[in-house]
């Protein structure tokens, strides 16, 4: 009897929650079609986008670095014994950099800009929304998903990949200080990354940036543009905008893995 009456409730409610999350995927697609789509169609500010290259990217170097130079050292201090345990130390440098570069620079990169920026992003758009500012840009006659969210993501999908990159480089540099303090000599950490990381890894790293990119944006504008009444309603849309651009990058890097990466390339 017990189980016949809480079967249908478990069901129902995994059925309202899928229906809840397809919905808000769907509101940020249909945020990023019209903001992107409308690139070509409507006024957009350029000084906009240069600024929103350098809150992205230059805002975001600091915590950039600290992130990835010691993710490259922990790496370094996780396998370094092991791998000098089993005589493999001469594959050391290409272990850690094709970790580097595959998943873990895209993915801690796209997790500090979400953080930093993305809350930002949705906490100002949500302030414009309830001070009315969105308003006022419609009355002008301009198109408020455009002027205000393209700028933005397209600034995004720029500086990820470009962070990317600089966070490859950090990480890498971070492992290597730590490996030849320990006796590996640096010829043998150089030649290791030759030998494993392929142009194609590199590609794909980027390409994920790139993906993450998109995400972080079109989350936090499109959460700031749903943004409730008051400070209470411009405060939920930034706990949103983190929380839902952190879980779509965990989500998106297992699809984009399996895809560039699975099936052992």
């Amino acid at each position: 009897m017990s189980n016949s009456n809480e079967r249908p409730g478990f069901i129902v409610a995994i059925g309202r929650g899928t229906i809840a999350f397809l919905e808000v995927l769907g509101c940020y697609v249909v945020f990023a079609c019209r903001s992107l789509g409308g690139l070509w169609r409507h006024t957009w500010s350029l000084r906009d986008l240069v600024e929103q290259l350098e809150r992205v990217g230059v805002g975001s170097v600091i915590m950039v670095s600290i992130t990835s130079a010691f993710t490259g050292m922990v790496m370094a201090v996780q396998t370094l014994d092991q791998f000098l345990r089993f005589g493999a130390g001469e594959y050391i440098g290409g272990v850690i950099a094709l970790s580097l570069i595959r998943e873990m620079s895209p993915v801690l990169t796209g997790l500090v800009v979400a953080g930093r920026v993305g809350a930002s992003m949705a906490a100002e758009i949500g302030t414009m929304r309830v001070t009315e500012q969105l308003d006022a840009l419609k009355a002008f006659g301009l198109n408020d998903e455009v002027f205000v969210g393209a700028p933005r993501i397209v600034a995004s999908m720029i500086m990820l990949p470009v962070l990317t990159i600089y966070s490859f480089a950090v990480g890498i540099g971070g492992g290597y200080l730590y490996v030849v303090a320990h006796g590996v000599h640096q010829s043998t950490f150089r030649r290791s990354i030759e030998v494993l990381v392929d142009p194609y890894d590199v590609y794909g790293g980027l390409l994920k940036a790139l993906i993450f990119g998109l995400i972080i944006a079109t989350v936090a504008c499109s959460e700031g543009f749903r943004a409730g009444n008051g400070a209470k309603g411009v405060g939920e849309a930034t706990t949103r905008a983190v929380v839902w651009g952190d879980m779509l990058i965990l989500v998106f890097n297992y699809f984009l893995s399996t895809f560039l990466f699975g099936g052992g390339g």
